[in-house]
């Protein structure tokens, strides 16, 4: 197995990418341990002389914070939070997030501000490593600070309580403990809220929505030239002199990627008797481009998150200084994946026109892309699919970030619901994905009526290996099976 290792560095993109892709062991740096272990011994010496209060260490949470508690039971106040806070409801979060979770928290506490001890972030990623996977449910976060009831199902498991899933079973975590031998974490102070406070449930829903999406818009570009093909469309929408004196980056490489696959084409160098396409077809590189765009804003904010330390209060051991702020407030990611989320929704709603396009009976091609139409309905109802998916995502569009409901008895009385606009835009991404899968099983129908003429090398070869796994339609078959085929080609296909 492949090994990866925690330390104070950036996580950057393609770190992200590996881990998402293939299996690792996360270990922590010597560099990270030290940091690690200097904050925890500080923190621990800071208690032994403190004698004014500290919110979250000898003071109760939210509006608690004026309630003191005793040294002798600031443990006890940590398992309470963590027990308390455990509120997450709804559907079960995808284990590929939740690992995302655990591994974004531990890198966040080891950067050595939040008062973790070690054994407490060695165990985060015994879990990690081993496959433990914490029962953790999709709703219940304000986003505000941090994503406190998903984080704290996350962490139950910790002090033996709650559910996991362990070699495909859903179990008491208290077993899973027993069965590794491990004893329950006895939680110090602090270390309940460096635990809960934090943005890793809104930032691993993030970042595996764009692991996934930087493949779909790559995707997106690929069926949409085939659609174009099948369509008899025209090249010159995407000549590079068009895009150089309106140079928005996405455009650009959204107008270059479609003239790449196109390259060499009998069917686009063909003269046409249409001297416009729909903007569907024609606006492509402007749509596909502020898609890009949104893409390469969001996975910044993104990134700069996920490598930033969101819990509170956060512990300044060479300054002496423990400080009460905001950093698990989570704006940024709230407005970001609403301004994805929507980007998103565009997206699947060009392909979707273009899919109708294709049905119209327009340009030579059959109505409903079948030759017997009548006694056989062909790719009718694809398209209503698509066009019910489309509706979907513009209802999931509407952005969380603009509500805030005042919580914990006026303390929090803004927060960023950052959680809701997390938890929609995977939603919306696997809406767009069966949508792109319609128009991809329309496209390649289509070029089946525009033979004996040849599209590009690269969309003949993609039309070699798509028709292996659906075939043709010359009469009425049950279409589900054909969607969900072209869904897992999307999602497993090299491109």
């Amino acid at each position: 197995m492949h090994s990866y290792q925690i330390t104070p560095n950036a996580l950057t993109l393609e770190a992200l990418q590996q881990l998402f892709e293939t299996p690792h062991k996360i270990v922590l740096s010597d560099i990270s341990r030290q940091k690690i272990q200097h904050c925890r011994s500080y923190l621990d010496r800071k208690m032994e002389t403190q004698s004014e209060p500290v919110y979250g260490v000898t003071t109760g949470f939210g509006s608690l914070c004026n309630k003191s508690i005793s040294r002798e039971e600031l443990g006890r106040l940590q398992e309470n939070l963590v027990m308390s806070h455990a509120c997450s409801v709804g559907t079960e979060v995808a284990s590929e997030v939740v690992k995302f979770m655990l591994l974004l928290k531990a890198h966040a506490l080891s950067l050595g501000y939040s008062g973790a001890q070690l054994i407490t972030i060695e165990r985060i990623l015994d879990f990690y490593n081993n496959d433990i996977i914490p029962v953790v449910y999709d709703r219940g976060s304000l986003g505000a600070s941090g994503d406190l009831a998903p984080l704290a199902n996350l962490f139950l498991p910790l002090i033996g309580k709650g559910e996991v899933y362990f070699q495909g079973k859903k179990s008491p975590a208290s077993e899973v403990l027993k069965h590794f031998g491990w004893e329950p974490v006895a939680l110090q102070s602090k270390e309940g809220l460096a635990l809960l406070n934090g943005t890793q449930f809104m930032s691993a829903h993030g970042v595996v929505a764009l692991l996934k999406l930087t493949r779909l818009m790559k995707w997106a570009d690929t069926i949409g030239a085939l659609s174009l093909e099948a369509f008899d469309g025209r090249v010159e929408p995407f000549d590079a002199r068009l895009h150089q004196i309106r140079p928005h980056q996405g455009q650009i490489a959204t107008a270059t990627a479609l003239r790449n696959i196109l390259k060499d084409s009998e069917l686009i160098s063909r003269s046409k008797k249409h001297v416009q396409d729909p903007y569907s077809f024609r606006c492509m590189p402007q749509v596909h481009g502020a898609v890009k765009d949104c893409f390469n804003y969001v996975i910044g904010v993104v990134l700069t998150e996920v490598n930033s330390v969101t819990d509170n209060p956060i512990v300044f051991p060479d300054d002496d200084a423990v400080i009460s702020g905001g950093n698990f407030h989570g704006q940024p990611l709230a407005l970001a994946y609403d301004f994805m989320a929507i980007a998103l929704t565009q997206l699947g709603n060009i392909s979707e026109r273009r899919t109708a396009q294709l049905i119209l009976g327009l340009r030579g091609l059959p109505e409903y892309l079948i030759a017997e139409s009548g006694l056989n309905s062909g790719f009718m109802i694809p398209q209503y699919a698509a066009a019910a998916l489309v509706n979907q995502n513009k209802t999931y569009s509407h952005p969380s970030s603009v509500d805030s409901i005042v919580s914990s008895n006026g303390q929090e009385d803004h927060v960023s619901m950052g959680g809701n606009a997390a938890t929609k835009l995977l939603k919306i991404l696997e809406n767009v994905e069966y949508i792109l899968a319609i128009e991809l099983m329309n496209a390649a129908q289509a070029m089946e009526f525009r033979r004996p003429a040849k599209t590009s090398p690269v969309l003949e070869q993609l039309l070699e290996k798509f028709t292996k796994e659906v075939a043709f339609l010359s009469e009425d078959r049950v279409m589900y099976v054909d969607i969900q085929k072209a869904k897992a080609f999307i999602e497993k296909a090299l491109i």
